[in-house]
């Protein structure tokens, strides 16, 4: 079973949560803000997928929840329990792994292109993929690369995008699970806007949404089976 830790309605497991059920893997999604109690039954869970959200790693005084999870992903890391970080969701594992999370000089939202670093080529994850990628982002902070970890894709405008660390750690802070009603959805909420057909910045998103949402989805969907893939081998 994949579960999905969910930290705000509009932003669940979108594309990895079909392509996942499309492999033949039951998935559950637990949301963590409504969340109180720990659990310490791991069986079942083959791997753990932490999504992405508004909040920051350090809000824990506005956001109780993200102390449950932080000690729920110490456990995961002890059991070594497949986790897949995206977005908040990969700079929660940094914080865990005890690397710092800070703001970023200048926020990333859009698509950007992404390269691999050797170690990224080399990783079993980014399997099939060529030497770099288009992704969708939408973040303001940006993690640092735990001790014993590697960097594994970076661009221009940051550094950090991916990192593994071994055995069963991977993050990214990049979205692949979005699909189009999601990308509104974030331009509804987060940027206040009602009507995102006024909005120039919104449209222009969108229509690079509808260029690429090909290659997107599959760059998702093989990087789904990239997973599944290590998961089974180890």
């Amino acid at each position: 079973m994949i579960l999905f830790l969910k930290h705000i309605n509009i932003e669940g497991p979108g594309l990895l949560k079909t392509f996942f059920e499309d492999e033949g893997l039951e998935t559950k999604t637990l949301e963590v803000d409504k969340f109180s109690a720990m659990s310490e039954d791991f069986s079942g869970i083959d791997a753990v997928v932490i999504l992405g959200g508004p909040m920051n790693v350090y809000e824990e005084e506005k956001y109780p929840f993200l102390i449950w999870e932080d000690k729920f992903v110490r456990q995961l890391a002890e059991k070594r329990i497949f986790c897949l970080g995206i977005c908040l969701g990969s700079q929660l594992l940094a914080k865990t792994l005890g690397a710092k999370v800070t703001k970023a000089e200048t926020k990333e939202i859009g698509f950007y292109d992404v390269s691999l670093t050797q170690d990224g080529l080399e990783n079993p994850l980014f399997d099939r993929l060529g030497r770099s990628l288009k992704v969708f982002q939408w973040h303001e902070d940006i993690f640092d690369i735990p001790k014993g970890g590697k960097l594994l894709a970076s661009s221009k405008e940051c550094t950090n995008q991916a990192f593994y660390f071994e055995p069963n750690i991977y993050g990214l802070q990049f979205h692949v699970e979005i699909d189009r009603p999601m990308i509104e959805s974030w331009i509804k909420a987060y940027w206040g806007i009602i009507d995102i057909s006024k909005d120039k910045k919104a449209q222009e998103i969108l229509e690079g949404y509808d260029k690429i949402r090909t290659l997107l989805s599959s760059q998702a969907r093989i990087i789904c089976k990239n997973f599944i893939s290590i998961i089974k081998e180890k």
